[in-house]
């Protein structure tokens, strides 16, 4: 670790036991062969992309000045300070976190959001659901389909798995990491570095308290964010020290949990001609007042699934349809907290399959929710049409992850 983030720290010191504390976070080298390899392609002076995905924590909530002071950035930063040629500038950040948004919605946006629809192959992958994945309908296929989604990349990245974690110590490590060992991957543990800190009073040896980590019950501090990047900085630095592995990661394996989502794709109004035959019906218009995220390093908010289906309630309410075929669907959805948003219900093959509620959390976010899911693949007839009492409502439609 080099001495960058120390002028992040007003409040902890850098001494041997706080880095005695971050090398806590180091559940797992596993195999060192593919950050090996872009660690020496950084050195080398050639071009290397790291990308980090995740849910608000990875967007940088917490931070002041978001761009510059989150862990993401603070980690691209050192990594680029510790291995660049001539000030760093082959190296390059992809920063795709989403506030109050899991992994069933990450795998979806993964082409578009890291990859840039094909135009970024990165060469680390940071991948950070550890808070976010509570309520996944699937209890870890979609976090694994995501993992494998990344592995599967013909440029063999290096797949980091980070587990942040709440002020009151939780987060779903016990779920998910058993991921990263069956596939020996990379894992950093925020929860392992800073919790035990916690307990302790300064005369006992704590170096941090919670109330310096967190910005509030969910998101870090700049400190937080800077010990964060600290960790994911003593992986590399380990890695670095060390022989690489000969073998790569086995891809071949059998799934822990699942890989049913693996090849998900997003389907929204840019995209769907050749994809899916729709029938818009009254949700024709365009939402623009949507989610936004600052994306790597930009202090200006991108909009999150701009080509969308939106119905205004502004006239005679008929149903959204669509035919595709498909194994599995996914519906993403705007929740809102305005209350001119309304519920729409959601019917697969003549089949009523859930009411979708835009105000399932009262703020704009975006909500993925599993509308079909089969080993196999068959023609599948879609209908989404607003609640009895909500015609008069909106609800906008963001897009559907589809595997074929």
């Amino acid at each position: 670790m080099t001495e960058l983030n120390a002028r992040f720290f007003d409040t902890v010191p850098i001494t041997k036991a706080y880095r005695e504390m971050v090398a806590r976070s180091l559940l797992s080298r596993g195999s060192s062969k593919r950050l090996k390899t872009a660690i020496e392609k950084a050195k080398r002076g050639e071009s290397v992309t790291l990308a980090y995905i995740g849910g608000s924590i990875t967007h940088g909530a917490g931070a002041d000045p978001l761009p510059s002071a989150c862990y993401a950035y603070r980690s691209y930063a050192d990594f680029k300070a510790c291995f660049g040629r001539s000030g760093g500038d082959s190296i390059h950040l992809v920063k795709a976190g989403l506030g109050g948004t899991p992994s069933e919605l990450g795998m979806i946006r993964y082409e578009r959001d890291v990859l840039r629809d094909g135009t970024v192959q990165p060469d680390i992958v940071i991948i950070e659901f550890a808070v976010n994945d509570a309520d996944d309908e699937t209890e870890g296929v979609c976090y694994e389909s995501l993992v494998l989604k990344a592995l599967s990349a013909p440029n063999k990245p290096a797949v980091i798995l980070l587990f942040s974690v709440f002020e009151n110590d939780w987060n779903l490590q016990d779920r998910l990491s058993p991921v990263g060992s069956h596939y020996g991957l990379p894992m950093v543990s925020i929860k392992d570095a800073v919790t035990e800190q916690f307990r302790k009073s300064p005369a006992d040896g704590g170096l941090i308290s919670k109330e310096q980590f967190f910005a509030d019950i969910y998101h870090p501090t700049n400190t937080g964010h800077a010990i964060m990047a600290d960790c994911l900085g003593w992986l590399f630095e380990e890695t670095n020290r060390s022989p690489a592995d000969q073998e790569d990661i086995a891809l071949d394996l059998p799934p822990l949990i699942g890989n049913d989502f693996t090849g998900v794709r997003l389907l929204d109004r840019a995209s769907s001609t050749d994809i899916a035959a729709i029938a818009e019906g009254s949700f024709m218009s365009t939402d623009t007042e949507l989610q936004l995220a600052e994306m790597d390093d930009h202090s200006y908010g991108t909009p999150q699934f701009p080509h969308n289906w939106m119905h205004t309630g502004d006239s005679a309410s008929q149903s959204f349809k669509m035919t595709i075929r498909c194994r599995s669907l996914l519906l993403v959805y705007k929740n809102s907290g305005s209350d001119m948003f309304g519920s729409a219900e959601l019917w697969v093959n003549g089949k009523h399959v859930g009411t979708a509620n835009s105000h399932a959390v009262r703020w704009t976010r975006c909500h993925a929710v599993i509308l079909h899911r089969s080993e196999q693949s068959n023609e599948h007839m879609v209908e989404i049409f607003m609640a009895a009492g909500h015609e008069n409502k909106r609800f906008t439609i963001l897009g559907f992850g589809y595997v074929l």
